[in-house]
C-alpha cells in the first residue's frame, strides 16, 4: 500500500539513495625475498617491461553539467535543485557524482517521483595493473554486478548496449521501500579509461501507476549517451 500524502516529503528526501563509483582497491606485494648467494648468477631487479599506455582522458567534465537542462526538465520533472546536487569526491578529476530528484504533484491522482544520479570513475594507467582502459573495463563488470542488487532489488535485468561508449550495459531492477514500488534503470557505460554510471529510479505515489520499465531505460540510455559527449568534449585540447 502506498503511504498518504503528509508524508510525501520525507519520501521524497529519502526515496533514492545517491550511487558514487567507488575504485576497488588493488596491491601488490613481495612473496618473500630469496636469501643472497655467495655468486648471484643473474641480477634480481626485473627487466623493463613495454610501456603502459597513456591514459586516453585527463579529466572528467563538471558532473552536474553532464547532462543539460532540457534532459534534467525531462527526466526529473519539479526537480528540488535543478542544477543538481554534486556529492563529495576526495578526487574530483578521479570520481565525481551528481544527483537530482523530485516529485511532480501537479495531478494529485498521479504523483510521480523521479531521481537521477550520474556517477564518473576516471582511471588513469597504472605500470603494474595495466592501462587506464583494462581497469575500467574490469570496473564496468564490478559495477554490473553490483547494480542488479541495489536498493536490496531482487531478478535484475542484465543486458549489453549497442551505441553507448565503447561497451555498455543496462540493468533494470524492482524494489521495495517503506511499503513504496521503485524501478531503477541503470546504464553502466565506459569511454575508454571512462566509467559512467547513469541511474534513474521511478515510482507512483499514493496508488499511481509506476513508470514504464522501457521507458525509464530509454531516458537511462539517452542521458548516458549525452555523459559520454561530454567527458569527450572535456578533454578536447
Amino acid at each position: 500500500m502506498h503511504r498518504t500524502a503528509p508524508r510525501l516529503a520525507r519520501i521524497l528526501a529519502c526515496a533514492a539513495v545517491p550511487v558514487m563509483l567507488v575504485a576497488t582497491g588493488c596491491s601488490s606485494g613481495d612473496s618473500g625475498s630469496k636469501k643472497a648467494t655467495a655468486t648471484p648468477s643473474h641480477s634480481v631487479t626485473p627487466s623493463p617491461s613495454a610501456s603502459v599506455k597513456a591514459a586516453t582522458f585527463a579529466k572528467l567534465p563538471e558532473v552536474c553539467k553532464s547532462v543539460d537542462e532540457k534532459t534534467v526538465d525531462s527526466l526529473v520533472p519539479k526537480a528540488k535543485k535543478k542544477e543538481g546536487e554534486a556529492l563529495p569526491a576526495t578526487a574530483p578529476n578521479d570520481s565525481a557524482s551528481c544527483f537530482w530528484n523530485g516529485l511532480n504533484g501537479e495531478d494529485p491522482k498521479d504523483l510521480q517521483y523521479r531521481g537521477l544520479t550520474i556517477s564518473l570513475k576516471r582511471f588513469s594507467a597504472d605500470p603494474t595493473l595495466g592501462s587506464g582502459e583494462k581497469l575500467a573495463a574490469t570496473y564496468v563488470g564490478q559495477r554490473t554486478t553490483k547494480a542488479a542488487t541495489e536498493d536490496g532489488a531482487k531478478d535484475g535485468k542484465t543486458e549489453k548496449v549497442g551505441g553507448i561508449g565503447d561497451e555498455a550495459n543496462s540493468i533494470a531492477t524492482d524494489y521495495r521501500k517503506d511499503n513504496d514500488d521503485y524501478r531503477n534503470a541503470i546504464v553502466v557505460t565506459r569511454t575508454a579509461n571512462v566509467v559512467i554510471s547513469v541511474k534513474y529510479t521511478g515510482a507512483g505515489f499514493e496508488g499511481a501507476k509506476n513508470p514504464d520499465a522501457g521507458d525509464l531505460m530509454k531516458n537511462a540510455q539517452d542521458a548516458a549517451k549525452q555523459v559520454v559527449a561530454s567527458v569527450a568534449a572535456a578533454n578536447k585540447k
